[in-house]
């Protein structure tokens, strides 16, 4: 509704996880360079960490963008699965066609893809987010993965993404084997308050239309409001920012301030 009042092209904080707006931050290129590093040094498993909103799978998206053409990946993003269905969903992602059966059916149809691809020169990237849900055992499953392996290298690179409940999961002692097998934990924390600012900026910016820069479009309280209120979680700067620009635009400013960023805030029941 307010883009055309504010000229975007589209909306610069819209709630999915879309890496053409990814903001490299300190944190999150660091995040996304050990994901990256890791899948192409065939280093087999990554854990990627942190609460709700810190922008994981914007990483992830961003990563599979980057790569695109020199990846076959599958990402999970249903994570209440038996270990069977694990290996289903991976094959069905990946495209793979198979008989249904056993599981360890499943495994050697999927290790002779996974052959396949090696020798063709095609890395394949298992990612699997909101992986705090997995039970031990489908852990476990997934653990006995990094196995395939040829003599020189990994078959499959598992990139774990989860909230800060899995970092608890993995210290469990039965989960030990697993932990040896994580090559890089990157921990996703909140954005600081310059930060804040700087990812608003760029979002804005990202979906300007005929070249028009947006810097004083928040004004300088505005930018500390949103923090205090978002906490510098990447997807809560967006709720702020684009309730904000709705109610700027029902009113007709062409300065966000303070005062419309709470006021918005306080009647959609969000406290700083």
């Amino acid at each position: 509704m307010y883009n055309h009042f504010y000229g975007f092209r589209e909306n610069p904080f819209n709630q999915t996880p879309d890496s053409a707006f990814f903001y490299p931050s300190e944190k999150h290129k660091a995040a996304l360079d050990a994901i990256m590093f890791a899948v192409k040094q065939y280093k087999g498993f990554v854990v990627i960490t942190g609460e709700i909103g810190c922008g994981k799978t914007t990483v992830v998206r961003t990563l599979l963008n980057k790569m695109q053409g020199k990846l076959k990946t599958a990402m999970i993003t249903n994570t209440h699965l038996s270990p069977k269905g694990v290996l289903t969903m991976i094959l069905e992602d990946l495209g793979v066609e198979y008989r249904e059966g056993a599981k360890d059916k499943l495994l050697l149809r999927l290790y002779d893809y996974l052959i396949q691809q090696a020798r063709e020169g095609m890395n394949v990237v298992l990612i699997i987010d909101e992986a705090q849900n997995l039970n031990q055992t489908c852990l476990e499953e997934i653990r006995m993965l990094s196995n395939l392996e040829t003599e020189k290298e990994k078959l499959v690179q598992i990139v774990l993404v989860g909230q800060p409940e899995l970092r608890k999961k993995l210290e469990l002692p039965n989960l030990e084997q697993l932990r040896q097998r994580i090559s890089i934990h990157y921990h996703l924390t909140p954005l600081g308050e310059r930060e804040t600012k700087a990812y608003i900026l760029h979002r804005l910016n990202v979906a300007k239309m005929n070249g028009v820069g947006y810097e004083s479009l928040f004004n300088e309280e505005a930018y500390e409001s949103i923090y205090r209120l978002s906490r510098g979680i990447p997807r809560m700067i967006n709720h702020v920012c684009d309730h904000a620009l709705l109610t700027g635009c029902l009113m007709e400013a062409r300065i966000v301030t303070k005062e419309i960023v709470e006021e918005t805030m306080s009647e959609i029941c969000i406290r700083g």
